[in-house]
């Protein structure tokens, strides 16, 4: 699903933002470390069970969005990033936060901008969008 730049970029990165929504519908967006392994990402943490993310995962609720962006420049202003829509689940491994329990997030859509090409092209935003197995 991504791209070697893609790719190299999101391992570049340690800081990312993950959305969750709660059986009553409520969305929780927090700041997260994240592990990508160049197909999947895992989110781990200190005291990762009693999180909101990790509840909202836990009690059936798959659906979540991710974002990893930075600014690679403020003069010219260059942003970059990857936006993600994919399904979390709850499962064990040994990862940076040690052996414990990670969220897993598989992408099944993924929005790209300035990673492979400049963001802002002819006075307008770039964006590479696809959606896994098209």
């Amino acid at each position: 699903m991504f791209s070697e730049k893609e790719v190299a970029y999101l391992k570049s990165q340690r800081l990312a933002r993950i959305a969750t929504v709660s059986s009553k519908g409520q969305p929780d967006v927090a700041p997260v470390g994240f592990e990508f392994d160049g197909e999947y990402f895992y989110i781990g943490g200190i005291q990762q069970t009693s999180t909101l993310k990790y509840k909202n995962v836990a009690a059936g609720n798959p659906r979540v969005a991710l974002v990893v962006d930075d600014l690679e420049s403020l003069n010219p202003f260059t942003p970059r990033g990857i936006k993600i829509h994919g399904e979390a689940e709850i499962v064990e491994r040994q990862g940076q936060s040690g052996p414990a329990p990670y969220i897993k997030v598989t992408p099944m859509k993924k929005w790209s901008w300035g990673v492979e090409q400049p963001v802002f092209q002819n006075g307008k935003v770039v964006m590479d969008k696809q959606t896994k197995n098209a």
